[in-house]
C-alpha cells in the first residue's frame, strides 16, 4: 500500500515521495519577469527539506496574459538562462522541479496590462473587478496557443522535469471551459465539447512542442462552485479527453472559485470524482497540511500525489517534519 513517503514511479517522472509543492504566486520578480535571487532562495529552502517535486508559480506565456506586474515570465527566450539556474539549484538539493504556464485571460486588469484584458467573451470576470474584457479573435487564440507551446519548449530547454498547463482558478483556459465566462457562438463556445476545444488544442500544441517523452501536467479547475458553472461531473467527463490529448498527470483544484476554501482537504472530493475516470496519476491539493490526512489521501487511493501549499509557505521544513511524525 502506498503512503505519503512511498516513491512515485511513472514512465516520465520518478519522485522520492508523494509530496508536491504546488504553484503559488509570490510576485517577487522585477517587471521584466526574470528570475531573481529572492525566488531562487524561496524554492531552494523547500527543496532542501524532503519535498519531492516543486512546481514553480504560474508564469505568463505572453505579456497579454500577465496577472501581475511582478509575475514570473516564460514568454521570451532571454528568460531561459535564469530559469535554468533555478532548475540547477533545486536539482542540487535533491528535488525535482516543474513550472506552470498560464494566460490570465480576464483575470487581470488594464492597470496591469496597459490594455484591455482578453477573454473568451466580453463578460466581466466573476472575481468582481468589473472590467469588460475584449473577446478573443480566432487569430489571437492561435497566437496564444502557439505562445503556450513556445513556453513549454522553454521549460524543457531550461531543464524542468515537467511542465503544467494552468486550466484552473479562473484563468484563461478555465474561462473557456466554464459556461459562466464563455458565451461564444462559434466553434469554441456553447456546448460542452466546444467549450473544451481550446483547452484541448493548447494541450495538443504543447505536447507537439515538448515531444512524447516529456511529462505534462494539467491543472483542471474541476468545480466552479457557482450556479451554472463547471461541476465535478463536467470535470470527470473532461478528464479522459485531456488525457487523450496528451496529459500525463491531472492536478485537480478549484475553477472560478479559486484555489483556497476553508477547512481541511477541501478539494479531495474532486479527486474522488475524477480519478476513477482516468488511468493517469492524479494530484490533489487544498487544506492537506495535516500529515495524517495527507497520508490517508494516498493510502486510501484517493490520489497519487498531494500538493502541500500554505503549510509549506508557513514552514519550509513541513515535509521533513511530516516524515518524522508518520514514522
Amino acid at each position: 500500500m502506498a503512503s505519503l513517503f512511498t516513491p512515485f514511479e511513472s514512465p516520465k517522472l520518478q519522485l522520492k515521495n508523494r509530496v508536491v509543492m504546488p504553484p503559488m504566486a509570490n510576485y517577487l520578480c522585477p517587471e521584466s519577469g526574470e528570475i531573481n535571487e529572492a525566488l531562487i532562495a524561496h524554492y531552494n529552502r523547500r527543496a532542501e527539506a524532503e519535498v519531492a517535486l516543486l512546481i514553480v508559480e504560474h508564469s505568463y506565456v505572453t505579456p497579454s496574459g500577465r496577472a501581475d506586474k511582478k509575475q514570473l515570465g516564460i514568454h521570451d527566450d532571454a528568460l531561459v538562462p535564469g530559469l535554468r539556474r533555478l532548475v540547477e539549484e533545486v536539482h542540487r538539493r535533491g528535488a525535482k522541479i516543474g513550472i506552470q504556464i498560464t494566460h490570465a485571460g480576464s483575470n487581470t486588469s488594464t492597470a496591469v496590462l496597459d490594455r484591455t484584458p482578453l477573454a473568451p467573451s466580453a463578460v466581466p470576470h466573476p472575481n468582481g473587478r468589473g472590467e469588460v474584457p475584449q473577446e478573443l479573435s480566432a487569430a489571437e487564440m492561435n497566437g496564444i496557443k502557439e505562445a503556450f507551446a513556445a513556453a513549454a519548449r522553454r521549460a524543457r530547454d531550461a531543464g524542468f522535469d515537467m511542465v503544467e498547463i494552468h486550466g484552473a482558478h479562473g484563468y484563461l483556459l478555465n474561462q473557456f471551459f466554464s459556461p459562466l465566462t464563455n458565451r461564444r457562438t462559434d466553434q469554441y463556445g456553447g456546448s460542452f465539447d466546444r467549450r473544451l476545444r481550446f483547452p484541448l488544442e493548447v494541450v495538443e500544441a504543447v505536447r507537439r512542442a515538448v515531444g512524447d517523452d516529456y511529462c505534462l501536467f494539467y491543472r483542471l479547475g474541476a468545480d466552479d462552485r457557482m450556479p451554472g458553472g463547471i461541476t465535478p461531473g463536467d470535470a470527470r467527463r473532461a478528464a479522459p479527453a485531456l488525457v487523450e490529448a496528451g496529459v500525463d498527470v491531472l492536478d485537480l483544484s478549484g475553477g472560478l472559485c479559486g484555489a483556497r476554501l476553508s477547512g481541511s482537504g477541501f478539494f479531495v472530493y474532486l479527486a474522488e470524482a475524477v480519478k476513477p475516470a482516468v488511468k493517469v496519476p492524479v494530484l490533489v491539493t487544498g487544506g492537506l497540511g495535516d500529515p495524517v490526512l495527507a497520508n490517508a489521501v494516498i493510502a486510501e487511493g484517493k490520489a497519487d500525489l498531494v500538493g502541500i501549499g500554505r503549510a509549506l509557505l508557513a514552514d519550509p521544513e513541513w515535509a521533513r517534519k511530516a516524515k518524522a511524525a508518520l514514522g
